[in-house]
């Protein structure tokens, strides 16, 4: 065979192989940074990343952890984030602030709970001129502290309420260096199975039916990708389903920082409400949750489902 031909030959072959490659590896992936938050608030993330689904959608996750929403949603607004798993709270209080982000869909309603050190601590009120922490002043679990406190008579000087970390909250308690703590699951599951303290109040008990944790999504990515974005959110009520079917099954998928006993977190995941959807309900929920912190002084602003909700 003429050697010219074997070259055109040899040249078609390589060029083929390459727009292979590109289709398979390059251009057919769409990548997505999400942030989220060491509680299994998240685990429809956590499910649909580790079981593949994000890949079999041809989509490229990089994943970020932040101790509080308001960390979270920090990176979001810098453009570090392009989707979160996170607190109704701190997204509500960078949307007042101007972050351009929307709600794409829930991910689950309740699931914080009041623990405390002492067994003898039965409410709220028996914690006046004690430490109460909670995951951040941006955090939906600081509300509800509040919320709980001003249901009971109680002001802002009634408590000390520092920021920790949630990790370290247990340990705190258990020491005895913090009386109480107003936190998420699994840690409240933990402390008061693991670690002998007292559960106080569920926070469904301190406000039934609360929105908690929501999926958002920067504007900048929405107008970019709003593709991927339809593909993120089918893929969240995918996984979201998986954890009502089998929440037994879905506990492999989580990561080992959040599963100190597999029994525990089953019984966490099989208690936890989860939501998927963006419907009228879900909304009114959360307009309903504004005027709560509005009138707790949380918030000032009223605002358009233009400027909280995205749906495709």
């Amino acid at each position: 065979m003429d050697k010219k031909i074997i070259g055109i030959i040899a040249a078609v072959i390589i060029l083929i192989a390459a727009i292979v490659a590109f289709g398979s590896f390059g251009g057919s992936t769409d990548k997505v940074s999400i942030g989220y938050l060491p509680s299994d608030h998240d685990s429809a993330l956590f499910v649909a990343n580790a079981s593949g689904m994000y890949k079999d959608a041809g989509i490229e996750v990089e994943l970020h952890e932040y101790n509080n929403g308001g960390d979270l949603m920090s990176a979001m607004a810098s453009g570090k984030v392009d989707v979160g798993y996170v607190g109704i709270t701190p997204v509500l209080s960078s949307i007042q602030k101007g972050v351009p982000v929307k709600i794409v869909a829930g991910a689950q309603t309740e699931g914080s709970g009041l623990i405390a050190s002492n067994s003898n601590i039965h409410s709220i009120t028996d914690l006046k001129g004690k430490k109460v922490a909670t995951p951040g002043e941006a955090s939906i679990q600081n509300m509800l502290l509040k919320y709980e406190m001003k249901n009971n008579g109680m002001d802002a000087s009634s408590i000390e309420s520092p920021g920790m970390k949630v990790a370290s909250m247990n340990d705190a308690i258990k020491t005895g260096s913090l009386d109480a703590a107003l936190t998420y699951e699994p840690f409240v599951s933990i402390a008061t199975e693991l670690n002998n303290a007292t559960l106080v109040k569920k926070s469904g008990d301190i406000y039934p039916n609360h929105p908690c944790c929501v999926v958002a999504v920067s504007d900048k990515f929405i107008k970019e990708k709003p593709d991927t974005v339809a593909k993120i959110v089918d893929i969240h009520k995918q996984a979201t389903e998986k954890l009502r079917n089998n929440p037994e099954e879905c506990v492999q998928y989580l990561p080992d920082n959040i599963v100190p006993d597999k029994e525990v977190e089953k019984g966490v995941l099989e208690e936890l409400n989860w939501v998927s959807d963006l419907n009228d309900t879900y909304k009114q929920d959360i307009r309903d949750f504004i005027s709560v912190e509005k009138d707790l002084g949380l918030i000032n602003t009223t605002f358009t489902d233009e400027q909280l909700f995205y749906s495709k």
